[in-house]
């Protein structure tokens, strides 16, 4: 999908640029966006960067009392020439809405840039793109006219989203100089050379930066994605086109588990019909399932490799990472980049990790244990009321408490996310990915323990099958429901009355019955949605069901069946928040899932574990050892060692990146060895010709 191109003038789709370049002092003209036409859609930048036009890509939000004096400044920071430490990007403030209420924030600002200054920026974000060998690498404005798709003055070669993260990258490494403090805030300290827009963030003077939806495009992508209800594949091209590759990663790996739950789903719906009371069959589909989830994580990485060096993304270098906004500390030197910034004892985050966020997760875990005991405790008062007189109604008063018990699970898993959130930021970590990684180790234990001990308890200390059949249906069934009524549901009704609030505001002014809104009215109504916050959430849901598939299936072979129910509806729901609730995230450039890669194989070395202990404990296996229950134990740990084993041995032979990429990846690094060659032998030339 492909943007149409503006050529410079006031086009439609384009905001006129009243006098960027003069002085900072007539920086506040508002431009009324509302009054420029109904129907207007994001066009692609300008090539001609001094034509008077150019495209809002980004939206900048300060507090509605933000002092004069600290936004001319920061508009004249974004405006400034690179050589002076400025962005180099245009920018205007946004008008008053329909109504020109007292109440709207008149500090939102629209950002864009001329498109050689994208150009550039592409090449100081390291972009790769497809070159006209078909090999990806990456993009230099040297060498523009030698990438596939660079035609004319390449203003077909960017993809909105890749547009939008260059403006992110640009605004976020715009950094103070001389400034001692942010004008107007004499608290609001500046450090030299670090960022002016995080320590804003921090502040909360800057309340939101969020790329612009592109409607046409986001209506071909919805009608491709989720509006066609037929069973296909998803769009990955597109997604990844509009939304950038952590997006379009996260979908494929959605779509890549559903399918490979699709095996087992057929396995397991013939195997739960014929063996409905017999559970010492269990074992063919508890072998089944220790080969599945090994195989499955093994062809993904192969998968995901692919996907990401299609798109650029497997050999870019990662950039050096800032500082986070929240992160604070006494100021001093960084000893890597040499600029002043705060620094934080590493030892006191140990303390605070080990004294008191460690102990924090242990009484969470406790009290997680202790809402199990008192669910078995219901259970078995269930029981005894069930057995003293068995009626229809006792029998549904059996499944009342493991519903209860699923219940419990999410709120407690809720409210402990914002708890380990919280606790996280105490902590005080620098980067963002140091950050990320505790908060997700701290969220995977906690919903861990809490989801899969009492199927644990069940399986190998009570040892009860039919209970813990009845367990894992119910856990399942009743969670889903939960998950779709708070992601679908619940989403899809906020949003439908915010944007009647908004549409009736404009009706008040024109009618708009066919017409899409006008772009000040879209950007108001863009900055009213929801914040996306990423795809924790998402794999976090998909990692604990793919534990309920590979822990405890064999005993339940429907699970796979309610998995990829949830899985397609899951498809549609992610789908249509993401076009229509939530505001349009920045393109997030990942090569793989990240750290969700090694959790889902930390859960499937669990499922080997957990597997072959419900196979030794199957009366069938009992039978070979009907005189030492040692041996069984020792022979069941044993196998169960070598099968692990076996799964690492797995792993290496199965190369995580597939042979011809590699070659593609070898013959670039040679090529860019010999071309480094060349340019030395060359200097070295050119300096004896200059001493002789």
């Amino acid at each position: 999908m492909r943007f149409a191109a503006s050529k410079g003038g006031h086009q439609q789709g384009q905001l006129p640029l009243r006098g960027w370049n003069r002085a900072v002092s007539h920086t506040h003209k508002h431009i009324d966006l509302g009054t420029l036409g109904e129907g207007m859609m994001l066009q692609r930048p300008s090539a001609d960067s001094s034509g008077p036009g150019f495209t809002p890509l980004v939206v900048v939000e300060l507090a509605s009392d933000t002092k004069e004096e600290a936004i001319a400044w920061l508009l004249s920071r974004i405006r400034d020439q690179q050589h002076n430490g400025g962005a180099e990007l245009l920018v205007e403030q946004l008008g008053p809405g329909v109504e020109g209420q007292e109440k709207e924030n008149p500090n939102m600002f629209v950002v864009g840039a001329s498109w050689q200054r994208l150009l550039s920026g592409a090449e100081d974000v390291g972009l790769f793109k497809e070159f006209s060998d078909g090999s990806m690498r990456g993009f230099t404005c040297a060498n523009k006219h030698n990438f596939k798709d660079f035609k004319g003055d390449g203003d077909d070669f960017l993809s909105m989203a890749e547009c939008q993260y260059i403006i992110k990258h640009e605004l976020d490494t715009l950094r103070a100089k001389d400034e001692t403090h942010v004008p107007g805030y004499t608290q609001v300290k500046l450090y030299p050379g670090k960022s002016i827009i995080r320590r804003l963030q921090s502040k909360g003077i800057l309340i939101q930066i969020f790329p612009l939806h592109e409607k046409e495009e986001l209506k071909r992508l919805s009608f491709s994605w989720y509006k066609k209800m037929k069973l296909s594949f998803q769009p990955l091209d597109d997604i990844r086109h509009y939304y950038g590759e952590g997006q379009a990663l996260y979908f494929g790996f959605l779509e890549y588990f559903t399918i490979a739950l699709v095996p087992m789903a057929l396995i397991g719906v013939p195997y739960y019909l014929f063996d409905w009371e017999d559970y010492d069959k269990y074992v063919v589909f508890a072998v089944f399932n220790l080969i599945w989830c090994t195989v499955i994580l093994e062809l993904w990485k192969r998968c995901s490799a692919s996907l990401a060096y299609s798109w650029g993304t497997l050999s870019r270098k990662k950039a050096f990472e800032e500082p986070r906004p929240g992160f604070h500390g006494v100021l001093g030197f960084n000893p890597v980049t040499g600029r002043e910034e705060p620094l934080y004892p590493n030892a006191k985050r140990q303390l605070r990790i080990y004294l008191v966020s460690l102990p924090f997760v242990l009484l969470c875990l406790y009290l997680s244990l202790y809402v199990m005991m008192i669910y078995f405790q219901m259970e078995g008062w269930a029981l005894s009321v069930h057995d003293e007189e068995p009626t229809f109604w006792t029998g549904i008063l059996l499944f009342i408490p493991s519903i209860i018990y699923a219940v419990v699970i999410e709120i407690m898993n809720l409210i402990y996310r914002y708890a380990a959130e919280f606790l996280t930021e105490w902590e005080n970590h620098r980067l963002e990915s140091s950050y990320q990684n505790h908060l997700v180790l701290k969220v995977l234990v906690f919903n861990f323990f809490n989801c899969f001990a009492s199927l644990f308890y069940i399986a190998f200390v009570m040892q009860d099958m039919v209970l813990l059949r009845q367990s894992l249906a119910t856990l399942l069934i009743t969670s889903q429901i939960l998950n779709q009524f708070m992601e679908a549901f619940l989403p899809y009704w906020l949003q439908r009355r915010r944007n009647k609030k908004m549409i009736h505001k404009v009706h008040k002014r024109r009618t708009l019955e066919d017409k899409a809104l006008p772009l000040g009215e879209q950007v108001r109504l863009e900055a009213e949605m929801s914040t996306y916050l990423g795809t924790f959430d998402d794999y976090l849901e998909l990692f604990l069901l793919f534990g309920y598939v590979s822990l405890f299936s064999c005993v339940y072979p429907l699970a796979a069946v309610l998995v990829v129910l949830n899985n397609v509806t899951e498809v549609y729901s992610d789908a249509f928040k993401m076009c229509h609730v939530f505001k349009r995230p920045f393109s997030d450039p990942a090569a793989n899932i990240g750290v969700w890669q090694l959790a889902f194989e930390a859960m499937s070395v669990i499922a080997v574990v957990t597997n072959f202990a419900l196979i030794g404990m199957s009366p069938q296996v009992k039978a070979y050892f009907p005189e030492s229950e040692t041996q069984l134990i020792l022979w069941t740990v044993a196998i169960e060692h070598g099968l692990l084993a076996f799964k690492f041995i797995l792993t290496f032979l199965i190369p995580d990146v597939p042979k011809h990429i590699q070659i593609k990846l070898a013959h670039l690094e040679f090529e860019s060895l010999e071309a480094l060659k060349k340019k030395k032998m060359l200097e070295a030339s050119e300096l004896t010709k200059m001493v002789q």
